[in-house]
C-alpha cells in the first residue's frame, strides 16, 4: 500500500500541546513524504455466505487461500494460546517496514549505530527520529523477522523515559491478539553504560493511516474488520482490572498487515485507573497529547475528570476517516476543532457546558451556533447505514451517553463478526507495578525501575546465584554476563493471564 507523510497536515496549535504525530521524538516511520507499506490489499470484496461469518479481507496473493468462514477466529484461539503475536511499537509511535525497494535514505548519524547480539542479523533502518532509531531485523535463532528500536539516551529526559516505563511495563502484563506484543528488552552490553535501551518486537507491514491515504479500494468487509479489531482490544483494555485506558488512539497506532491483522500500538500515554473511589474516571494529565483530531470534548474543554469513554470517541473518529478516506475534524487548533465538532454532532446542552471550569473555554462554546446535528448517512452516503449508526452512537459530545466498548462490539453493523466468547477480557494489574506514577523519581530511580523490565525477560541472569541480591550493580552484572554469553532470552510469563 502507497503511503503518504501526513505530517504536512499537521499543524501546532498557538498555546496548546503538540499532537501526537507533531511531539517531541517521533520517529517517522518512512521519512517525509516517502512511500512505503504493504503490498496491496484484495479490492475485490470477498462472498458473503448466508447465515455465516463473512471471510477474511485479504490480500491479492492470499485471495486463492482465504480463510472459510469463523477460520479466523480460530486462528486467533491458537495464536492466543501460544501468547499471540504482536507489532514493532515504542513511546513515540510505532513503525512497520517498507516495501522491498521503497526502503528510505537517511543521513549518517551515529545514534544509527546498532549493537545487539549476534542473534538478531539487522537489515535495514526503517525510521529515525529525535530520541529512536528502528531497524528491521531478522532472528536467526527464532527463524522471524522482527522490529528492533534503540532509544538512545533513553534516561536524559525524565518524561520520556517514564513514558517508555509505562508502556513496556503494561505490555508485559497486556498479552493480547490485537494488542503488540514486546518480545524481549536487551540488556546493557557494559554495566557502568547504560544509557540506551534496546527494544525488541515483531515487524509489520504498515498502519491504517498509509492504508487509509492509499488508492487501495476498501470494502465494507475490510472496514467492519478493521474496526471490530480495534474495538476488541480496547475490550480487552478497559476490561482490565483496573481498567486501562489507552488515550491515543489514531490510524498511525494501528498496525496491520496485508492479510488484514491489525495490532493496537504506542501505549505510552496510557492510564491505569486505580482509584476505586472515581469509579473508572482518570484524573486529567498534563503531559495528555493525544492527536487533536481524534481528541474527545471532554479533553479539549479541559474537564477535570475523563473517562473510558476518550477511547469510544478515537473510535469513531477512525470509523469515520476509514468511510470518508480523511479526517472528519481535521481542526487547526483547539477552538477549530470543538466548532467542527458542535457544527456536526450539534452544541452540548447547559448542564454539559456547565462542566466546563474554564471561563474562556465555557465562553466559547456558549458563542457556537446552534446547529442541527448532521446525519452521518448524509456524510457518507455510500457507506452501510449500521455503520453510520454505530457512528452515531460513538460520537456523542456527552461521554456518558456514548457508547461503550461492549454495545459497540454487540451493534448490528458488526453481527458477522462479534462472538462474546472469542473476545476476552483483561487480566487483574498488580497495584505496585504502577507506584511510580504516583511519584516524581529522578532518573536513577527510572533507570533502575526499566533495568527491572529488562530482568523479566532474562531467566538465565535471574536465576544465576548473583542475581539472589537485590543491588543493582549485581543485577547489570549478572545481565551484562548474560548478553556476553549469548544467552537466548526467555520471555516472562506474567502470573495473570486474561480472563475469558
Amino acid at each position: 500500500m502507497a503511503s503518504t507523510s501526513s505530517s504536512s497536515q499537521r499543524r501546532r496549535d498557538g498555546g496548546d500541546e503538540k499532537d501526537g504525530d507533531e511531539r517531541k521524538g517521533e520517529v517517522d516511520r518512512y521519512g517525509a513524504d516517502s512511500p512505503g507499506g504493504a503490498e496491496p490489499m484484495s479490492a475485490e470484496t470477498p462472498a458473503r455466505p448466508r447465515q455465516a461469518r463473512p471471510r477474511r479481507p485479504c490480500t491479492s496473493r492470499a485471495a486463492s487461500r482465504a480463510p472459510r468462514p469463523g477460520a479466523a477466529r480460530a486462528r486467533r484461539r491458537r495464536r492466543r494460546g501460544s501468547g499471540g503475536s504482536g507489532a514493532p511499537w515504542g513511546p513515540s509511535g510505532a513503525w512497520a517496514r517498507p516495501p522491498p525497494g521503497r526502503e528510505p535514505t537517511f543521513p549518517a548519524r551515529a545514534d544509527r549505530d546498532v549493537d545487539v547480539d549476534v542473534r538478531y542479523n539487522v537489515l535495514d533502518v526503517v525510521g529515525q527520529g529525535a530520541y529512536g532509531v528502528v531497524c528491521a531485523a531478522h532472528d536467526e535463532v527464532a527463524g522471524e523477522a522482527v522490529a528492533i528500536k534503540k532509544i538512545s539516551n533513553a534516561f536524559e529526559h525524565a518524561t520520556y523515559t517514564k513514558r517508555t516505563l509505562r508502556e513496556i511495563r503494561l505490555l508485559r502484563l497486556l498479552q493480547h491478539d490485537n494488542v503488540i506484543r514486546l518480545r524481549t528488552l536487551l540488556p546493557p552490553v557494559k554495566s557502568d553504560g547504560f544509557k540506551d535501551l534496546y527494544i525488541i518486537s515483531d515487524l509489520m507491514e504498515t498502519d491504517l493511516s498509509s492504508v487509509i491515504k492509499s488508492p487501495q479500494p476498501l470494502s465494507d468487509d475490510h472496514v467492519q474488520f478493521f474496526i471490530y479489531q480495534v474495538l476488541r482490544g480496547v475490550k480487552f483494555l478497559h476490561s482490565s482490572v483496573p481498567p486501562v485506558t489507552h488515550r491515543d488512539l489514531k490510524p498511525r497506532n494501528l498496525l496491520v498487515n496485508s492479510n488484514c491483522d491489525l495490532k493496537i500500538c504506542d501505549f505510552g500515554l496510557a492510564r491505569v485507573d486505580f482509584d476505586e473511589q472515581s469509579a473508572g474516571r482518570v484524573k486529567a494529565m498534563t503531559d495528555y497529547v493525544a492527536t487533536r483530531w481524534y481528541r474527545a470534548p471532554e479533553i479539549i474543554t479541559g474537564w477535570v475528570e475523563y473517562t473510558k469513554a476518550v477511547d469510544m470517541w478515537a473510535v469513531g473518529c477512525i470509523l469515520a476517516e476509514l468511510l470518508g478516506r480523511k479526517p472528519l475534524w481535521p481542526g487547526s487548533d483547539s477552538q477549530h476543532q470543538l466548532e467542527l465538532i458542535c457544527q456536526c454532532v450539534g452544541k452540548p446542552g447547559p448542564e454539559t457546558i456547565d462542566r466546563i471550569q474554564t471561563p474562556e473555554i465555557r465562553d466559547f462554546v456558549l458563542s457556537i451556533p446552534n446547529n442541527r446535528p448532521v446525519a452521518f448517512h448524509d456524510l457518507y452516503p455510500d457507506a452501510n447505514p449500521r455503520a453510520c449508526d454505530l457512528l452515531r452512537e460513538l460520537l456523542i459530545f456527552e461521554p456518558e451517553r456514548r457508547c461503550d466498548v461492549e454495545a459497540a462490539l454487540a451493534h448490528p453493523y458488526l453481527a458477522q463478526l462479534h462472538f462474546p466468547d472469542d473476545e476476552p477480557r483483561g487480566p487483574e494489574i498488580p497495584l505496585d507495578a504502577f507506584q511510580f506514577e504516583m511519584r516524581d523519581l529522578d532518573a536513577d530511580e527510572l533507570k533502575r525501575e526499566i533495568l527491572r523490565e529488562i530482568w523479566f525477560y532474562h531467566w538465565d541472569a535471574r536465576n544465576s546465584s548473583a542475581s539472589r541480591s537485590s543491588d543493582d550493580d549485581v543485577m547489570f552484572a549478572a545481565l551484562t554476563e548474560t548478553y556476553a554469553a549469548g544467552s537466548e532470552a526467555k520471555p516472562h510469563e506474567p502470573s495473570s493471564k486474561g480472563k475469558q
